[in-house]
């Protein structure tokens, strides 16, 4: 009697192929549509200002985190409200000009980031979260709505403005920043927006962008910009208490150099300068001990 037949073995499933460097690609796109170093930038200051502040380990870890969540839903709405106008320019540094990563993704990724950021920021307090996300609003408008308009520097003074309130009123008894700073964030936040528009401004006027920095031209608008910037830090050199010392004024005189030379540079330069003073500014509170409450 012949030996019953075996049951075919199941077939064994191909093995699953490691990932390629392609699936790799729409991550680094979409987070190159996020307009990265100011939204590092932004946040890294946040975090600093909240160290400075006493909010504590856990405490400047939230703040980073909300501010972060915040600026990665600004950067990628402001590509994605631009995405026609960027084809029209023919700007290939963005990646969804490029096609390396699509209109949808950059959507639900700005969507995403703006609900973590409401309860990341509620989570510092009512009223402290409700600063954060006035700002996190006031840079949504803009995207969407004021960037064409003379309006168009309100959303970013109004947004840098908040930032300290942010982090001071997160602290036991909800303070409010002094004015000193409040005023010195929000002329910084205002002279960001012109240095950052001045390479763009011919293609915006040719797709019908007419914010405040188009009307008034490159010239005028980079001449404010230094104006506004070393305003701002004026006033953290002159606000605080105490003598401002020699790295205060050291600070003031090479941020106005600075603004001075990188005026006449084409590009990015005068936003990168911008964002240095920044940083700077940053240091030099710190570098005085002065109290952001």
């Amino acid at each position: 009697m012949p030996a019953p037949a075996l049951p075919a073995p199941a077939p064994v499933p191909p093995p699953v192929p490691p990932p390629t460097p392609a699936t790799a690609v729409p991550a680094a796109a979409l987070l190159g549509a996020c307009h990265p170093l100011p939204a590092a930038a932004v946040t890294l200051f946040a975090a600093v200002l909240a160290a400075a502040a006493g909010r504590g380990t856990a405490g400047t870890a939230l703040t980073a985190a909300a501010v972060g969540a915040g600026q990665l839903s600004v950067g990628w709405s402001n590509d994605r409200a631009d995405l026609r106008r960027d084809h029209v320019t023919g700007r290939r540094d963005k990646p969804l000009v490029t096609g390396a990563v699509t209109a949808a993704a950059v959507t639900r990724a700005a969507v995403g980031a703006l609900l973590l950021c409401v309860p990341l920021s509620l989570a510092a307090g009512l009223l402290a979260g409700s600063a954060h996300l006035v700002g996190v609003g006031a840079a949504w408008a803009y995207n969407l709505r004021l960037k064409g308009t003379a309006a168009s520097w309100l959303p970013y003074a109004l947004a840098f403005g908040l930032l300290p309130a942010f982090v001071t009123l997160g602290l036991p008894g909800r303070p409010w920043p002094p004015l000193w700073l409040t005023g010195a964030a929000a002329l910084l936040g205002a002279g960001a927006h012109f240095a950052n528009v001045l390479p763009d401004i011919p293609g915006d006027l040719a797709t019908g962008v007419r914010g405040l920095p188009q009307r008034l031209g490159a010239r005028r608008s980079a001449a404010l910009a230094a104006v506004l910037v070393l305003a701002s830090t004026a006033a953290l050199v002159l606000g605080p208490p105490g003598p401002a010392g020699p790295y205060g004024w050291g600070l003031f005189a090479l941020t106005g150099l600075l603004l001075a030379v990188a005026g006449r540079a084409p590009g990015r330069i005068p936003f990168l300068a911008t964002m240095a003073v920044a940083g700077a500014d940053v240091l030099l509170l710190l570098a005085r001990g002065a109290g952001l409450r």
